[in-house]
């Protein structure tokens, strides 16, 4: 039975999705959503983010957030095996915890493989607004790995713009010989 996931961070970038599931991805198809509620942070000495509720991302902030922040912009994917979620889910590691989420589209689905753009083209340089949520189209339910250990993540909110321009080439380039466990 196929399955839909919600990525909000390094599995955003096609390259690394591919990597990490050991197919081409011809069978997925993807787009644009949105997570309301959540709020993606830093991981503590990492280059991934994790996602928790927005009650407890007020917390860690010390302040209100504001729409766009209280709100996870991300990539839904649709059309997941078993055998790509069994690779997602060791790749995810203990750090996060699989529960089923209702996100929003943001625009139509297309074939992973159309989507698969060169680094620049993945970041608009202005994204959009968001919907009001009246605007929203219906909610899809699908699967988002939740970061389970708040005292792990920084206040600061984790940029899929710096990941890509910083690090993206590290998680889908050249395999290290180091042991590097995104990779086992």
């Amino acid at each position: 039975m196929a399955m839909s996931a919600f990525f909000y961070g390094t599995l955003m970038h096609p390259k690394v999705l591919k990597r990490v599931i050991k197919n081409d991805g011809s069978h997925l198809e993807i787009c644009p959503a949105v997570l309301l509620d959540y709020t993606r942070h830093k991981v503590k000495n990492a280059e991934y983010p994790g996602v928790i509720p927005y009650a407890e991302g007020r917390l860690l902030c010390r302040r209100e957030l504001d729409v766009e922040e209280k709100s996870v912009r991300g990539t839904l994917v649709i059309g997941l095996t078993e055998r790509d979620i069994q690779f997602l889910d060791y790749f995810e590691g203990s750090e996060y915890t699989r529960e089923g989420i209702d996100v929003h589209p943001l625009d139509s689905l297309v074939n992973l493989n159309e989507y698969d753009k060169d680094d620049e083209s993945l970041i608009p340089s202005k994204p959009p607004a968001l919907p009001t949520p009246e605007e929203l189209a219906t909610p899809v339910k699908a699967e988002a790995y939740v970061y389970k250990y708040f005292t792990r993540l920084e206040a600061e909110l984790w940029s899929f713009e710096e990941f890509v321009k910083k690090d993206a080439q590290k998680w889908y380039g050249p395999q290290k010989e180091d042991g590097d466990v995104r990779w086992a």
